[in-house]
């Protein structure tokens, strides 16, 4: 009691002196004195008496800023000294109240809400942990830095992730535009001495840039694999490949390169899924891993695939993606690789015939009727085929009917061309009577 009665005199006179600085408009001394108070209730372990206080001084009329900032600042270093979590938590959240709508604590704030967040996604509540991160827009801070902006909306896109909520997951990722990973950090230096606004360094537990890049594109990789987007996953493993820290081992860049080939077989086929494919294949690391080069090479090559010989081929190396980085492929992985196949097989067929009918098609697939008719339709639904099919006659024809404008064009393209070939025959004709003539003349 006596210890307690002590505390509270203490409290008191320095009150007082707190009270006489703020009116007199002395930001140092007012600073000083109410430091001073949260340390004599940290030294005497008084958490309560702290938490009330912090509320107290915050409250007072015509408190400071500075005071404020400081009192903020000198109770976050108390967060990790407290006994349990219940105090932790407490003294959080009384932080938390203080610094709401004051915009000069705003990064306090962020800091405070993202231990909390922390707290409650280790007991299990992710929604809790979600909503309290979802509060806080930390893309208009001016006095965070970039890598701790990066890193808090990150956190964001994770657990809205985790708790399945993707379409908060996409606005929040959003946020983050790719470029900001390719910025110079010698650019960026210059930047940040410039102007008033002084920006905070990040805390030393904040992942370089790169490192926040790739954990950018693995949450994305999380998203798109939601929708089975492979495209969109293929980029994104991408550009995890490009990270100069992976292609410098090839323990890291050699299964991401496994995975770019593997999403880009599973892609529909598209001019964005070409260009990959062709730009993959030009990389000398393929080398490294020869048959998916060869997986890659079969699906440009214009012929017709066995489906039975290269599953029997891949089989395995579909298994061991499980054990690979970014485990496996997908529930329906298996079921689309041979779609794909198919696509593939009926683009080729396309290519060397005009008119096929459906049971040779059928037996150039391996597929039964039913189904060859289904998956030709898809694709001319999809828009990546032009066929139509004769269902009495059992034809397909693959020829695009034209209209009369297009048939009138082309053949006056034709004339052209016939008149433009006979107009160099009678310049040339002309040339080797003139060089006879010279020569008869000689």
């Amino acid at each position: 009691m006596e210890g307690v009665g002590e505390l509270e005199s203490k409290i008191e006179k320095l009150l007082n002196e707190e009270k006489q600085m703020r009116l007199n408009g002395e930001v140092a001394g007012t600073k000083k004195a109410v430091t001073e108070i949260l340390q004599l209730c940290y030294d005497a372990r008084a958490w309560k008496t702290l938490n009330d206080q912090i509320v107290l001084l915050s409250k007072r009329r015509g408190q400071l800023k500075q005071a404020v900032t400081a009192m903020v600042q000198q109770a976050m270093k108390y967060i990790d000294e407290t006994p349990d979590i219940v105090t932790k938590i407490e003294l959080i959240e009384t932080l938390n109240s203080v610094s709401a709508g004051k915009i000069y604590v705003e990064l306090e704030r962020a800091r405070l809400i993202k231990i909390l967040a922390k707290i409650k996604e280790e007991q299990g509540n992710i929604a809790e942990a979600a909503d309290l991160m979802q509060e806080v827009a930390v893309e208009t801070f001016g006095a965070m830095a970039k890598t701790e902006k990066i890193a808090f909306i990150l956190d964001q896109v994770r657990l809205c992730l985790d708790r399945q909520d993707y379409v908060r997951a996409q606005i929040l990722s959003r946020k983050i535009s790719p470029r900001v990973f390719e910025v110079d950090a010698s650019k960026e230096k210059k930047k940040a001495k410039e102007g008033d606004n002084v920006v905070e360094e990040a805390p030393a537990d904040i992942p370089s840039l790169l490192e926040l890049k790739r954990i950018y594109y693995e949450l994305m990789i999380r998203y798109y694999s939601h929708n089975n987007d492979y495209l969109e996953i293929c980029r994104c493993y991408k550009s995890i490949y490009d990270i100069p820290t992976v292609k410098e081992n090839s323990a890291l860049w050699i299964p991401v390169l496994r995975k770019i080939c593997w999403y880009l077989v599973l892609s529909p086929h598209d001019p964005m899924q070409s260009s990959l494919l062709n730009s993959t294949l030009e990389d000398k690391n393929l080398a490294e891993i020869p048959h998916f080069r060869l997986l890659l090479k079969q699906l440009i090559t214009m012929e017709v695939i066995q489906w039975t010989e290269l599953w029997k081929l891949f089989s395995n190396e579909f298994e061991n993606e499980k054990n690979m980085l970014g485990g496996s492929l997908g529930d329906k992985a298996a079921e689309n690789f041979r779609e794909r196949v198919i696509e593939h097989n009926i683009l080729v067929v396309s290519k060397y015939y005009s008119q096929i009918t459906l049971k040779r098609l059928a037996e150039l697939l391996c597929l039964s009727i039913q189904e060859t008719e289904k998956h030709l339709a898809d694709m001319v639904v999809s828009k990546a085929l032009v066929a139509k099919v004769d269902r009495p006659m059992g034809v397909v024809c693959f020829q695009t009917a034209k209209d009369s404008n297009d048939i009138l064009n082309s053949w006056a393209m034709n004339l052209e061309k016939l008149l433009d070939l006979v107009e160099k025959s009678c310049h040339q004709i002309h040339k080797e009577t003139m060089v006879h003539k010279a020569a008869l003349k000689v």
